[in-house]
């Protein structure tokens, strides 16, 4: 997922040529959105059901 949003900043960015500006808003938002404690948790959720899987 994280990897998906920044293709889409990133895409966003070269295709629009929107400039420094809004390419800073972008990485505040993608900075906020994998910070958020609701993020963090499924995160974890997820590396730890990855994990059980290798036992």
């Amino acid at each position: 997922m994280k990897t998906f949003l920044l293709g889409v900043a990133i895409g966003y960015v070269l295709g629009a040529r929107a400039g420094r500006e809004r390419y800073d808003q972008l990485v505040q938002a993608y900075r906020r959105l994998k910070d958020h404690p609701a993020v963090q948790g499924m995160a974890g959720v997820v590396r730890a059901k990855l994990g059980a899987g290798e036992a």
